[in-house]
């Protein structure tokens, strides 16, 4: 598999990554930011393993499919967490989560 057959992946990697950011900073703004400290979290693993999985595609690594399956996981994960809240940036970050989600997957299969 080369770099240009994860396009799609890598794209939902990245947007994903950005939106978890977007909504940890985001819910870190909120007035009862206690409530968000399960958001925060898992947004902040996701991006993490949304950007590596991103360098793995990019480079063609050998684990790249190991990898985007667990950052499928991570994704569900998150999503469930931020669709919990009504913030607009945690809906905006579910969705991004569920579409990466659902490429990683395809992807890793």
């Amino acid at each position: 598999m080369t770099p240009a057959q994860f396009a799609d992946c890598l794209a939902a990697c990245n947007a994903c990554a950005d939106a978890c950011d977007h909504c940890a900073t985001a819910c870190l703004r909120e007035d009862m930011v206690d409530k968000m400290r399960d958001c925060i979290l898992l947004d902040r693993e996701c991006a993490a393993i949304c950007r590596l999985a991103a360098s793995f595609m990019a480079s063609n690594a050998r684990f790249a499919r190991n990898l985007c399956e667990l950052c499928a996981q991570i994704c569900e994960a998150c999503g469930a967490e931020c669709q919990k809240h009504e913030a607009q940036h945690c809906q905006d970050c579910a969705k991004a989560c569920r579409l990466c989600a659902e490429e990683c997957r395809r992807m890793a299969s």
